[in-house]
């Protein structure tokens, strides 16, 4: 089922089987995609990484991520445009800047159960029964649907990443590291520069992430370049040295290096491989 408006807004609800998978791949300018699998063993391709996924897993892509079916068996998609609802001018409604989406290059996977599971079953439903209703109130009964799966899948995703420990203020430190690093990260590889940026000590973010008990932020950074660079090496015919000069390498053999010590082969074996 789909919803398109008058000026521009998409959103689209769809039950995906091995049937009809294909629709998986579709992308359009600044849309965002939810993929709520329904059934076991499903395996897919994320820029180029293999997943399996199971029953009640959730995870949030953005149009930039490259997604390769294998094996489908039953997947909710939700797709949704900027014209629709942006997320970035809405931040404060449903906080999932730099959480859900646009955040570093770990992909967000969501485990739904219990209460939290029969919530959003609850707003799905409502969402579907939405589209039978063709009044002018229909976008925004849709858009309220939206918001509280955005929110509740937010909520399990702090959750289960141990961030509840973090105050409201370490919590938004994170989100907008996240965002910075996701909109700059092609000319700024120092964790300083985004501490000017936050008007924060490099020494803040980094407690704040040591809290956290993940990686460092300067290892956020260098995991989103990384992954950058395996995009354009994996699906584009740009040469190493162009690929370098994107991402804001001064010279190849900087770009090189740094390829090798992080993912164990040159970008020239990698793209061979």
């Amino acid at each position: 089922m789909k919803y398109t408006g008058n000026t521009g807004e998409y959103f689209e609800i769809q039950e995906i089987n091995d049937h009809n998978c294909v629709h998986l791949k579709e992308t359009q300018p600044e849309t965002l995609r939810l993929l709520w699998f329904t059934s076991d063993d499903n395996k897919i391709k994320i820029d180029g990484v293999p997943y399996i996924f199971d029953e009640n897993e959730i995870i949030t892509l953005t149009q930039f991520h490259h997604l390769e079916y294998e094996h489908i068996t039953s997947v909710n998609l939700l797709r949704f445009n900027r014209s629709f609802y942006c997320i970035l001018h809405h931040d404060s409604e449903v906080s999932c800047k730099g959480i859900l989406y646009y955040g570093a290059a770990k992909l967000p996977i969501i485990s739904a159960s219990g209460m939290e599971l029969e919530i959003l079953n609850t707003a799905w439903k409502m969402a579907n029964l939405e589209f039978e209703m063709k009044d002018n109130l229909q976008q925004e009964m849709l858009q309220m649907m939206l918001k509280r799966i955005l929110i509740l899948s937010a909520r399990i995703y702090k959750r289960q990443s141990q961030n509840e420990d973090l105050s409201k203020s370490q919590h938004d430190l994170v989100r907008e590291f996240n965002f910075l690093v996701e909109s700059h990260f092609r000319q700024k590889h120092a964790v300083a520069e985004y501490a000017d940026l936050l008007f924060k000590s490099p020494k803040t973010i980094t407690n704040t992430f040591k809290k956290i008990g993940q990686k460092s932020p300067l290892k956020f950074i260098q995991e989103r370049i990384l992954l950058e660079a395996r995009r354009l090496i994996y699906y584009t015919d740009k040469d190493v040295s162009q690929i370098a000069y994107e991402l804001g390498f001064s010279d190849i053999q900087s770009f090189s290096r740094f390829f090798k010590n992080n993912e164990g082969r040159s970008p020239t074996e990698y793209r061979d491989m």
